[in-house]
């Protein structure tokens, strides 16, 4: 059984670059980015956790 790609996915973890590679992946395996991206601090107020929407982009021509 082939896997096939999900239509929308939410990238979310914390604020650092291997945070960035995985968006740059997602970009580079065809996904476009899907509205701005969204940060806060965890409740301790330690780290930036940031999240981003990334969708197939036939579903953007669709909309």
């Amino acid at each position: 059984m082939s896997e096939e790609k999900p239509s929308y996915r939410l990238l979310t973890g914390e604020d650092t670059h291997a945070f960035c590679l995985r968006v740059s992946d997602a970009l580079a395996e065809g996904y476009v980015l899907y509205g701005s991206p969204a940060a806060t601090f965890d409740p301790n107020g330690n780290r930036m956790l940031v999240a981003q929407a990334v969708v197939r982009p036939e579903i953007v021509k669709a909309l």
